[in-house]
């Protein structure tokens, strides 16, 4: 995460909006933030925590968050804008905002948290939250980022515990909680290894010796279907030949038949020829003329019937012109009077503006008239008021000025006092709970030595005694197990024969055993010790259980104590500043600050009150200016009306016809103009419609003159043509001998389709003919006439006996041949099975050694160990060279801090017992490794480190030290930010920015650039 800009307004004394331009910072590599104390440097990196997490260091997320706003604030307003992600390749910006309840001042509404993202260019709303996009948590940003003020060895004051947790939490060392993942794994393998016994169970009866027999069976069952299947070829070369001819036979019949068929329609097909013969002439010769008789004939009744409508036409066209031009002569006399009727409409429009402009001066005197006593009347206020926020003003000025900082001062010293008090109560209730449990631990502890036995001196001296006397007592049952076995074959001994173990002829002795009644008494004896062992070693892991708890509780204990000490020694300082003021407790702590407050808001109360008066004043300014503007106004416009209507009546031209309509109402006079107006224009239209209609039938008599000329032409041309063609038609009836005019003329109407009856007769002669053709070739073949059906059938049924039986012994080959490679696949398939069978077994073993070695936590713990030891290898880097290699860091098997003094022949001493420069130096050191390691996890480009830290514990030699440390980082990529008030520190420095507390204006910021 690098920071690049940071707008605060209305946060602790942050009273006016100020701006931490931090790209021009960062880009010294080191830089600081000074200013003197309570000037609010630390509220800079308040306001960044703010702004990220929504909560800040000082105050608790509930219930002390209304006290972060300023107390001459409306609103708090936080904009953090930052790059991260790998390489810090994205920029982001935070905003936090707040206001208060305008009806209650101490009400602060809930506060507006959220986030954007840069995408080209433009801000874009997203849900992720700081922990998201930064990768880390609160607590962990103030140890590896960002350390506050007083916080800065806060790493190494943790509990192991908690280090470990944060090592788990910053680094994801939960991917080595393997516990639950090779509890998966073995699962899986023993749910595979269930399922390969299945499958093994159900490949037992395949073997080597079905394969061998169902492999001789083959080879005989293939003999037997190569000799089926020539037999069945030689058989089907002679069904095919009969089959060929028994085809052609049946053709024969085919054609034969179909002769018969085609002798039969032979008539029918002569009379259809000799009709169409009939049917093409007449159609052909006679026909068009016949049509065109008939067509002409149409014409001239047509044309005859044209004649006589024209002739009736003309006549009422004659008398509908005549009367239509009547009609127009009377209409254009009307319209000759128009413009004498045009010229009176004016007037009277005249008459109706100078009306309106009548009204028009009435209501601009009556303006003039309210407005000039209302201007007096507000002057008049106006003086009022100037006097009034003239006494408000001077008592405002007699009234003490509040300072800010005091007050401040005040609040932040009262916050201390209550926060004090109560955290010394609870660390003395802590440390009472902590000594309360160590004592009950210490009692437990004391229980447990009583029970251990007088042979024994502690826990584990008793397991070891406990271990010697088990293997004791399975030696001896490992004895008489030996001898009761040999006793079973005590019977088999004879005198003179060969013992069967060591094979001696004689037997002095035999072994007489007891019939296990003393194996049965040493096995639980044995079981008695072991269930002793166990309860043993159970009580030992409980003691040291005890012991580590108890050094827990001790180490907590002291600490705090430590922490009550520390406390006691910050109220008293706390008391002692407050002395100087006269406070002594904190009710009179509390007087003061409420004595000051009252003060402030009376003041406050007056000038918030001439403020409200001056607004007043500035608006009845405001409406006076307005007034008098509309007083001029009004007298302009009164001026123009007068002038309007003077020159209105001058353009009346029948002033003595216009008299009459001045005492009438505007709606009166417009009424009838309007009828004149309609009146006019409707005589204009009647006699555009007049002209319009007179010239259309005018144009319809002409058309009608000229279609009789042409109708009397035409009927007089088709009664000639009519002529010619009968004469025409009856020298073709002659010629191709059709007399009967009637039978002519239903041949002309017979519905016959000659193409059709043509294609019917060239196919009725085309399958004739071959018909005939085929019959011949086929009875001149050999063998064709001949043809037997039943000799046939016979032959066709031993094919297929034939074929049934080469079938029968192809398929018993083919299920042989498929059951012989199903069984070659079993097999190849057995023995993998077994393989992997086998391959499970040692992998379930393996899997159940890492199950033991995981289970828990442990692995984790020792995982996050490494990391603390590599941080702290990591640390010693700067920290030798900043003590001068007299001191080293180290941490144990417990996640302690420890120092290696090499000053006393390099022995071991807690971290605490340094002094406090060099636990700065040491809390330095291992702040800058944990930087590192995130940046690095982060894969950034660049990594941010900032502190607030007073450099206060060191002297001017260990500051220097220090120094040239943190400017070494710049060639390590790393920018580091420095808050402090150390002048010598301030010197060194080049670039930063300086705060400053005005009492006025709150925190100013100011840059060395």
């Amino acid at each position: 995460m690098i920071p690049i800009k940071l707008d605060i307004q209305g946060l602790y004394s942050y009273k006016e909006k100020q701006t931490i331009e931090f790209d021009k910072l960062t880009a010294a590599g080191l830089f600081g933030i000074f200013g003197a104390v309570g000037s609010g440097k630390s509220s800079i990196l308040e306001a960044v925590l703010l702004a990220l997490y929504g909560s800040t260091e000082r105050l608790s997320d509930r219930g002390e968050k209304t006290s972060m706003v300023n107390l001459q604030s409306d609103q708090l307003l936080i904009n953090f804008e930052f790059s991260s992600g790998r390489n810090n390749a994205k920029t982001y910006l935070a905003r936090y905002a707040a206001k208060r309840n305008t009806k209650n001042f101490d009400d602060i509404k809930p506060a507006e948290h959220t986030f954007y993202e840069k995408t080209d260019g433009n801000w874009q709303p997203i849900t992720a939250r700081a922990e998201e996009i930064i990768g880390m948590r609160k607590e962990h940003f103030k140890q590896t980022v960002i350390i506050p003020q007083g916080k800065f060895r806060e790493f190494i004051d943790q509990k192991p515990t908690d280090q470990a947790k944060m090592m788990k939490e910053l680094f994801g060392l939960e991917r080595f909680d393997l516990s639950f993942k090779t509890g998966i794994l073995l699962k899986t393998v023993k749910e595979q290894k269930i399922r390969l016994e299945t499958q093994l169970q159900g490949l037992e009866e395949i073997t080597e010796e079905i394969f061998t027999e169902k492999q001789a069976l083959f080879s005989v069952l293939k003999s037997q279907a190569t000799e089926a299947s020539l037999k069945l070829k030689t058989a089907e070369i002679e069904i095919r030949t009969q089959q060929n001819l028994r085809d052609k036979y049946l053709q024969l019949l085919k054609f034969r038949t179909e002769r018969e068929n085609l002798n039969i329609q032979l008539p029918e097909i002569e009379k259809q020829r000799q009709l169409h013969s009939e049917f093409i002439t007449a159609t052909t010769y006679l026909r068009p003329v016949w049509e065109q008789i008939r067509d002409t004939k149409s014409d001239f009744e047509k044309y005859k019937v044209s004649v006589i409508d024209c002739e009736r036409f003309k006549i009422e066209f004659a008398k509908e012109v005549s009367d239509l031009e009547k009609e127009e002569e009377e209409l254009k006399k009307k319209n000759q009077e128009r413009p004498l009727r045009e010229s009176k409409i004016r007037d009277l429009k005249k008459v109706i503006e100078i009306q309106k402009l009548e009204t028009q001066r009435e209501d601009v005197n009556s303006t003039l008239v309210k407005l000039s006593p209302a201007i007096e009347t507000k002057k008049q206020t106006q003086k009022e008021l100037e006097t009034k926020i003239a006494d408000l003003e001077n008592q405002a000025e007699k009234v003490n000025t509040v300072d800010s900082t005091s007050l401040a001062q005040l609040l932040s010293s009262a916050k201390d006092w209550q926060h004090t008090t109560n955290q010394l109560n609870k660390v003395q209730l802590e440390a009472e709970e902590a000594k309360r449990e160590a004592e009950e631990i210490q009692l437990k502890l004391n229980e447990l030595k009583h029970r251990i036995p007088d042979v024994a001196d502690s826990f584990e001296t008793w397991v070891v005694l406990q271990k010697n006397s088990i293997s004791n007592l399975e030696e001896q049952r490992d004895l008489l197990m030996q001898k009761q076995g040999l006793a079973a074959h005590v019977h088999l001994l004879h005198q003179g024969e060969a013992c069967p173990l060591c094979g001696a002829l004689e037997h002095p002795d035999p072994l007489d055993v007891d019939g296990g009644n003393e194996l049965e008494l040493k096995s639980h004896e044995i079981h008695e010790a072991k269930s002793l062992l166990e309860k043993t070693q159970v009580l030992a892991s409980t003691q040291n259980e005890l012991l580590y708890k108890l050094e827990n509780h001790q180490r907590t204990l002291g600490a705090k104590n430590d922490e009550i000490h520390l406390l006691t020694q910050n109220f008293t300082a706390l008391k002692t500043g407050l002395a100087h003021h006269g406070i002594d407790s904190q009710e009179s702590l509390q007087a003061k600050i409420s004595a000051i407050e009252h003060s402030s808001q009376a003041r406050e109360r007056l000038l918030k009150e001439v403020k409200t008066l001056r607004k007043n004043w500035e608006a009845d300014r405001e409406l006076i200016t307005q007034s008098e503007k509309e007083l001029q106004q009004a007298q302009l416009k009164l001026q123009s009306v007068q002038s309007n209507i003077s020159s209105k009546k001058e353009e009346i031209r029948d002033m003595a016809f216009c008299k009459q309509f001045f005492t009438k109402e505007p709606d009166q006079i417009q009424v009838t103009i309007d009828k004149v107006e309609k009146d006019i224009e409707e005589a204009l239209q009647l006699l555009e419609g007049k002209q319009r209609h007179l010239r259309d039938q005018r144009s319809k008599r002409d058309i009608n003159l000229a279609d009789l000329e042409n109708f009397i032409r035409l009927r007089e041309q088709s009664q000639a043509k009519l002529e010619r063609l009968t004469s025409e038609f009856e020298s073709l009836k002659v010629q191709h001998g059709f007399r009967d005019e009637e039978q002519l003329i239903r041949l002309f109407r017979h519905s016959i389709d000659a193409e059709k009856i043509a294609r019917e007769i060239a196919d009725f002669d085309r399958k004739r003919d071959i018909a005939e053709s085929r019959i011949q070739e086929l009875e001149a073949e050999n063998g064709v006439a001949d043809f037997q059906e039943n000799a046939f059938q016979e032959l066709v049924i031993s094919f297929e006996n034939l074929k049934t039986n080469a079938e029968s012994y192809q398929k018993q080959v083919h299920l042989l041949d498929k059951e012989i490679q199903e069984t070659t696949a079993k097999l190849a398939e057995k023995k993998i099975l077994q393989a992997d069978f086998a391959k499970l077994e040692i992998r379930e073993s393996y899997l159940k050694e890492l199950e033991n070695m995981f289970r828990g936590s442990g692995f984790i713990k020792f995982v996050s160990s490494i990391y603390l030891k590599e941080l702290c290898n990591t640390a010693n880097v700067r920290f030798m060279k900043l003590c001068k290699n007299q001191l080293s860091l180290e941490i144990d098997d417990n996640n302690t801090f420890w120092v290696i003094d090499y000053l006393n022949g390099g022995k071991k001493r807690l971290l605490k017992t340094l002094s406090g420069g060099q636990t700065f130096q040491a809390s330095l050191c291992l702040a800058l490794a944990l930087a590192e390691k995130v940046k690095a996890l982060n894969q950034a480009d660049q990594s941010f480190f900032f502190m607030d830290e007073g450099f206060g514990a060191l002297d001017r030699n260990a500051l220097r030290v220090v120094f040239e440390t943190l400017k070494s980082l710049r060639h390590e990529n790393r920018i580091v930010g420095i808050i402090s008030h150390v002048e010598d520190l301030q010197q060194e420095i080049g670039v930063f920015a300086n705060v400053e507390l005005d009492p006025e204006r709150g925190s100013q910021v100011s840059y060395s650039f």
